[in-house]
């Protein structure tokens, strides 16, 4: 697999200091802990919002750091969590008076992660609370999580307590804000192949070209089933099917509508999913209020595609109305 690598114990690093590089004006970068935050963060009269998780899942998070979602992001390596200590000296560097609020993708290494940090922050009178998110509804519970996994719906929440933050909402209304986007927000996603990880230089699991993962995790976790490859509309039909029924959503709602790329998928084929998704709603009675077309959170160059409902009511679509000022141009 031909890939962008120096050396690949640098190929994070080197991805921050591009980040940074292209964004003077916005972002800073700090080596010592991976760090990307935001050129005026803290802020005294604001919530410092922080998210971490893994690499490889970019633009999630620290393309998504600037006005209006996140204040910082300080990911591990490639699909794996930030230690504990950049956690930690991120909360430090992030503290405002008004408090910090982490936001956590439920796989057990993020939990510890951010748990161990936010005692040791706590221990030094820094007011820091932790939200957890577990939109996937492909599998209870999975490799690397205590229940369901947080995958593409992370970024409502991001943007929903991101857009609080910024008109100047205090720590508990965020809270609140962000549990409540959560817990109406639902994704399913599959895989047409495997990725490549940069350290490994294969594919991260065995994928036959006739075959396709419904339910994969963005690390490659197992989902509900492995089936020959079929047509683009009973793909998005099972998948939309899956969503909705979860919640469940039903006729009279109105939704935000995320298709989200993996990172390996064109464009042209997350429209013509998005397509089918629309249409489906529609005959079940459900009006999509807003849509998203395109890579959030990816994995590495996994072909494939998730779909992500959001139950809308007036609080949360004011919210991601709200402008946000970030690396990337889709938000």
């Amino acid at each position: 697999m031909k890939k962008f690598v120096n050396d690949p114990k640098n190929y994070v690093p080197e991805m921050l200091e591009g980040l940074a590089l292209a964004n003077p004006d916005t972002l800073r970068y700090v080596p010592d802990y991976n760090l990307i935050m935001r050129t005026d963060a803290p802020r005294e009269d604001k919530v410092s919002i922080i998210q971490g998780s893994g690499s490889g899942h970019e633009p999630a998070h620290v393309m998504t750091v600037g006005k209006g979602m996140l204040d910082a992001a300080c990911p591990g390596d490639v699909f794996a969590a930030p230690p504990t200590d950049y956690v930690y000296e991120t909360i430090k560097l992030l503290a405002s008076p008004k408090g910090v609020l982490l936001l956590v993708n439920n796989y057990t290494g993020d939990r510890m992660a951010f748990d161990m940090a936010q005692e040791l922050a706590e221990a030094e009178d820094i007011t820091v609370r932790t939200l957890f998110i577990d939109d996937d509804v492909s599998v209870q519970d999975s490799t690397y999580t205590v229940g369901r996994r947080g995958v593409a719906g992370n970024f409502f929440v991001m943007k929903a307590v991101g857009a609080a933050a910024e008109r100047g909402a205090d720590l508990d209304e965020i809270c609140r804000i962000g549990e409540k986007v959560n817990s109406v927000t639902r994704t399913m996603g599959m895989a047409l192949t495997a990725c490549t990880p940069p350290a490994k230089g294969t594919p991260l699991f065995d994928l036959p070209a006739d075959e396709i993962e419904m339910g994969v995790g963005i690390h490659g976790e197992p989902g509900r089933r492995r089936v020959k490859l079929m047509p683009a509309d009973a793909i998005v039909d099972e998948l939309l099917d899956a969503v909705v029924s979860d919640l469940p959503f039903e006729s009279g709602d109105r939704v935000a509508l995320m298709v989200n790329g993996l990172g390996g998928t064109p464009i042209s084929e997350l429209y013509l999913v998005y397509r089918r998704a629309h249409n489906q709603l529609a005959d079940r009675g459900i009006t999509v209020g807003r849509n998203y077309v395109g890579e959030y959170c990816t994995s590495l160059d996994m072909a494939g595609v998730s779909i992500t409902l959001v139950r809308l009511d007036d609080e949360i679509e004011s919210l991601l109305g709200d402008p946000a000022e970030i690396a990337i141009r889709v938000f």
